[in-house]
């Protein structure tokens, strides 16, 4: 799956001249956290967080009065405040690539750009509702957490067993393990009993970590 499949798009901007007193206007109406800062061509300028914004208007432990401080606020200017070096990516990045890329510059989204142009934003919320899905979070069946050992055919003996006791697949996940030897994989299936699913696969893991039944809801 690519970021091009699961960006949101069109994205909400907001220009360089645009008031930071606007810009937040926006995030609070918008219920976002960062815009991309784009120019009149829709390129792509740099990004703004609710963060920046709050710390860079004035505090109620100013000195300027009321009138003086809103005044300073108007004058205030995204383009005074924005990241200008923004991490980009493509839409035909994998998802796995943008997580990635999140985890290790600890950022919560990226712009998806084709050449200079904004054309989408992924973002935490996006990557967690697909994390939902590849493990079936919101399908009923038997969920199951095992360590098996490295090879080639451990997975094919563990569906082979599944498929023989009439057992649909509904999701598969695999994560490191207790060591280097082994790995952990996570299933949800439908159409087979709790035990009768552990009695089947056991034969091919080292161990069985968890089982229960999960409604999906």
């Amino acid at each position: 799956m690519l970021v091009g499949d699961r960006m949101s798009h069109p994205v909400i901007t907001v220009y360089p001249e645009t008031t930071l007193e606007d810009a937040l206007e926006l995030m609070h109406k918008e219920r976002i956290r960062r815009l991309p800062v784009v120019d009149r061509r829709g390129t792509l300028v740099g990004i703004i967080s609710e963060r920046v914004i709050l710390r860079a208007l004035p505090s109620d432990a100013t000195t300027l009065s009321v009138w003086e401080a809103r005044d300073m606020v108007r004058k205030l200017t995204v383009s005074k405040f924005m990241a200008e070096e923004v991490i980009t990516i493509s839409e035909d990045t994998p998802l796995e690539e943008a997580a990635r890329i999140m985890s290790d510059n600890q950022i919560s989204a990226l712009p998806v750009v084709r050449g200079e142009k904004l054309v989408g934003m992924i973002t935490e919320k996006d990557l967690f509702k697909i994390f939902l899905e590849l493990l079936g979070a919101r399908e009923p069946g038997v969920r199951v957490t095992a360590i098996v050992s490295k090879g080639p055919g451990r997975l094919l003996n563990i569906t082979k067993a599944i498929f023989d006791q009439g057992g649909d697949i509904l999701a598969l996940g695999t994560f490191l393990g207790e060591n280097t030897t082994n790995g952990e994989i996570a299933l949800k299936v439908a159409g087979v009993e709790k035990q009768t699913l552990v009695d089947a696969i056991r034969p091919y893991v080292e161990k069985i970590v968890d089982v229960r039944e999960s409604s999906g809801s």
